[in-house]
């Protein structure tokens, strides 16, 4: 997998981040409606990168930095947004290796920890993050109280 740096609104992140969205659609009946700006993941505040396999966009995932946050987040938090992997190259470990590669950028930015929200209605998703080192956090933003949703944290 070929990983490149891009911007959040590039069109192959655009048709990724709509891929995901019509996933969100089907699990849950309607997209993520947490509040997004592309800056967010323009460095060195954030960062968005796209996995190409054979030349074709076929993962994705980014981070933002929350400098200014209300708990349960921190200062140096960096939170984990939109990773996803076309359907047909699911389970050959590329969202692994783009999560390491968020994780490697995130920490070398100085982040800290990175936090995330999936939902309960993503056991694969889950399984990634637990097996990777990530534990229970409590809600955070739109997600504080939401019973689809999981918070979770890793330290950097």
């Amino acid at each position: 997998m070929d990983i490149r740096t891009v911007p959040f609104d590039h069109p192959d992140a655009v048709k990724l981040i709509d891929a995901i969205q019509q996933e969100y659609v089907t699990r849950y009946g309607d997209p993520d409606v947490t509040p997004v700006d592309p800056a967010e993941f323009a460095p060195p505040v954030g960062l968005f990168l796209v996995g190409y396999v054979d030349g074709v966009p076929a993962v994705c995932g980014g981070w933002r930095a929350h400098d200014v946050a209300e708990p349960p987040l921190s200062s140096g938090d960096a939170e984990l947004k939109r990773l996803y992997v076309v359907p047909t190259l699911r389970g050959r470990g590329l969202a692994r290796t783009m999560l390491a590669e968020l994780e490697r950028s995130a920490a070398e930015a100085g982040r800290t920890r990175m936090v995330l929200e999936t939902g309960t209605k993503q056991p694969e998703a889950i399984s990634l993050y637990r097996s990777s080192g990530y534990e229970d956090m409590p809600g955070f933003g739109v997600y504080a109280g939401d019973e689809l949703s999981l918070c979770l944290a890793k330290p950097l």
